[in-house]
């Protein structure tokens, strides 16, 4: 059988035991999608089946969430004092900037996120996959004044040498693989590369765009995650995500709900146990874990 050949197995049960800063259990951070698409031509999601292009009702809906629902989501995020890591397809700069450096006024992480979620990296050829994140990293490097440390590939879509790619530019961490709930060393030609938990649960796009479930199924989903973890964590540190793209859950009335869940979350009754960080602050404290903390660094 072919296999991927980045990990080995590894059953959460049977490996060792650390912890996050002050002795803390469960790692949340939420990922917020921003992202911009091209007007009647390639990808996006869809709110109603797509018609001929332009397709104007779906690109509508979808550029609501940069001119309306991200303030409104940075808004709940400011109300409840919690930190974010931003997605950022690197043409936001020249079409919404302004929603960028909200994020990086609030000192939230920026990673990388493409170009545009019009395309998906994964139906490149090496050459032209490595250009793209060439040019999607230059970008962000250049308005951020520093390289992005992590790495969401438009559409979750990976190829057969992504995470070798992303390593060779300098990426210390990819969030494409939701295969585990600890952070696990990949393999790859020139080193490794560590992939951090990102959620195909708690992610609003497949639960609410594909799975079709509602605002507060959504909620109630977050809120019994975070319950079931917040008890599993006391034997083991774990990582919690949490999805967000402002065109979906920017919505007034989903808002409302998101509001509840996140509420939940920052009061709840184990919450000593919580570290309140972003994915880069994940990767970072686990990439200096001892040898034979982390599966896959061959300690």
């Amino acid at each position: 059988m072919q296999h991927h050949g980045r990990y080995d197995y590894s059953a959460i049960t049977e490996r060792p035991d650390y912890h996050y800063p002050n002795g803390r259990r469960l790692a949340v951070y939420l990922g917020v999608n921003l992202e911009h698409f091209a007007f009647g031509e390639g990808l996006g999601a869809e709110l109603a089946p797509g018609g001929p292009p332009p397709d104007v009702l779906n690109y509508a809906w979808r550029d609501y969430g940069n001119r309306v629902g991200v303030w409104r989501l940075l808004g709940l995020l400011d109300e409840l004092g919690l930190p974010a890591t931003a997605l950022v397809n690197s043409s936001m700069y020249d079409y919404a900037p302004e929603v960028v450096a909200a994020f990086r006024g609030r000192g939230d992480e920026i990673a990388g996120h493409g170009r545009t979620n019009a395309e998906r990296q994964s139906a490149l050829d090496e050459v032209g996959e490595r250009a793209l994140i060439e040019a999607a990293t230059a970008r962000i490097t250049r308005e951020e004044g520093k390289p992005p440390a992590g790495w969401l590939g438009p559409w979750i879509a990976q190829s057969h040498v992504t995470p070798d790619l992303l390593q060779e530019a300098g990426y210390r961490y990819l969030l494409d693989w939701c295969h585990d709930d600890q952070p696990v060393w990949f393999r790859t030609r020139g080193g490794r590369i560590l992939s951090v938990p990102y959620p195909q649960e708690l992610n609003d796009i497949p639960a609410i765009v594909a799975r079709k479930v509602g605002a507060s199924e959504f909620a109630d989903m977050i809120v019994d995650q975070v319950d079931e973890m917040a008890e599993q964590c006391a034997g083991q540190s774990l990582v919690l995500g949490i999805a967000l793209h402002a065109y979906i859950v920017g919505q007034p009335y989903r808002l409302r709900q998101l509001r509840r869940a996140l509420r939940h979350v920052v009061e709840h009754p184990h919450r000593e146990r919580f570290w309140f960080t972003t994915a880069g602050g994940i990767a970072q404290h686990v990439s200096l874990l001892p040898p034979g903390m982390v599966p896959g660094d061959g300690g």
